[in-house]
């Protein structure tokens, strides 16, 4: 078999395996709102987290014809009117409102929902949601913690529901393209990818005193399976500094070009060994994370994938604040989420093809919905999802131990490391266990 052949049947692995559940899963999906590729009912579709990611991908999946936005549900009164507004002008009507998610996975005509709260809630909606057989959309990272990654590809089973990643570039027509060009066998045989996220970042702030929650906000239950405490504004402002919410920078933003990288790989597995290593150099304040961050991930065979990510500087790599290489061993491609990729050949590293596009996020839902709506398989399911995320979580627990980690793929699990297994859940409050 030629480089070329093995490269392009990489690629077409990934697709398929990780599609593989959902095209059955499809063929039973609410079959009766299907009638032809000429008349296809309005899906009924319900957003849970309406902020700012939120309210996007509201707009987004309102411009699309067979979409109908029924209920937006937040524990947050102010985004919940505005969100109930936009729609108003979006699609003409006003949606239903609820602020307990539980009343959406209730109501049996919710075709489908789109996910955008703060990470700890993503895995505990999405799994109850599938599990009812409602389709899911979720933003990125999917899971707070590995275990819920798992979680989620056994719901999508279970539920017969399909699940839709908001790994955004999965869904751009540059990723098609790069694709194209990966398969071709022009860059020989992917060995390695590299990671990176360097976008500067503002200073976490200073530790404020507890207070009473603002009016507008159910601060109990946005707290929800994480511990219970008072509310505190940077706690909530700044979510995603707290590991008790939030996942750091890998988790928050790390996760679309780790998600990359593993594509680029072609790999459609766990790793077998990671390292990491992080610190706190510059941005200063209240954090759970390191504000810079490498980690290396061995697979089982030859091929090797990296993560950096520093937060204190201007500068870009290879013109990119966030982006890829994909090195070959004839070649290698630079590739950024901004929607571009460049070829590389040969020792003198003479160009070879490129493209600028778009960054797929509208592409993205509206594929959900398409894929929906026609009883298909999508392009980021639950795997796909789990085997992306597994990464952030696994090379986060690398970082928190300062230990080289040995993992069996199969049993998702470490080689005799019972600290680093305890590290792939964590504890819920109530009944919000996943």
């Amino acid at each position: 078999m030629t480089t070329s052949d093995t490269t392009r049947r990489r690629f077409l692995g990934d697709t398929l395996r990780t599609g593989a559940a959902a095209l059955a899963f499809g063929a039973l999906a609410r079959p009766a709102r299907v009638a032809g590729a000429a008349a296809v009912e309005r899906l009924q579709i319900a957003a849970i987290g309406v902020g700012g990611r939120g309210s996007a991908l509201v707009g987004w999946a309102a411009s699309h014809r067979s979409a109908h936005i029924a209920v937006v549900c937040d524990i947050n009164r102010r985004h919940l009117d505005r969100a109930a507004t936009s729609v108003k002008s979006l699609q003409g009507h006003t949606p239903r409102g609820v602020s307990d998610f539980r009343d959406v996975i209730a109501d049996d005509s919710v075709d489908a929902v789109i996910v955008a709260t703060p990470h700890h809630w993503h895995a505990p909606i999405a799994v109850r949601a599938l599990s009812a057989g409602k389709h899911v959309y979720c933003e990125k990272p999917a899971s707070h913690v590995f275990a819920e990654g798992r979680a989620i590809v056994e719901a999508s089973r279970r539920g017969k529901a399909l699940f839709q990643h908001g790994t955004q570039m999965r869904s751009s027509e540059v990723t098609a393209k790069a694709a194209e060009v990966l398969a071709s066998g022009v860059l020989g045989e992917i060995k390695m990818s590299k990671a990176w996220g360097v976008e500067p970042r503002s200073h976490h702030p200073d530790p404020v005193p507890d207070e009473e929650p603002p009016e507008w906000l159910d601060w109990d239950r946005w707290l929800g399976p994480a511990p219970a405490r008072p509310y505190n504004r940077n706690r909530f402002q700044r979510w995603n500094s707290y590991r008790d919410y939030g996942n750091g920078e890998i988790g928050g933003d790390g996760i679309h070009d780790i998600d990359m990288a593993r594509w680029g790989l072609g790999v459609d597995t766990h790793p077998v060994r990671i390292t990491a290593h992080g610190s706190r150099i510059h941005v200063r304040g209240e954090s759970d994370f390191p504000d810079n961050m490498m980690v290396a991930y061995q697979y089982a065979g030859d091929r090797v994938l990296l993560y950096e990510n520093r937060n204190f500087a201007p500068y870009r790599m290879h013109g990119w604040d966030n982006g890829n290489i994909f090195y070959g061993t004839d070649g290698y491609m630079v590739f950024s989420r901004r929607g571009f990729f460049q070829t590389y050949l040969g020792a003198r590293e003479e160009k070879g093809p490129g493209m600028r596009g778009g960054a797929g996020n509208q592409e993205n839902v509206h594929h959900f919905i398409d894929a929906v709506a026609a009883g298909k398989k999508t392009n980021a399911g639950a795997l796909t999802a789990h085997l992306s995320c597994g990464l952030v979580h696994l090379g986060d627990i690398a970082y928190r131990l300062g230990e080289v980690l040995h993992f069996d793929p199969e049993k998702e699990r470490f080689e005799g490391n019972e600290r680093a297994n305890a590290m792939l859940t964590k504890r819920y409050r109530g009944d919000w266990v996943v």
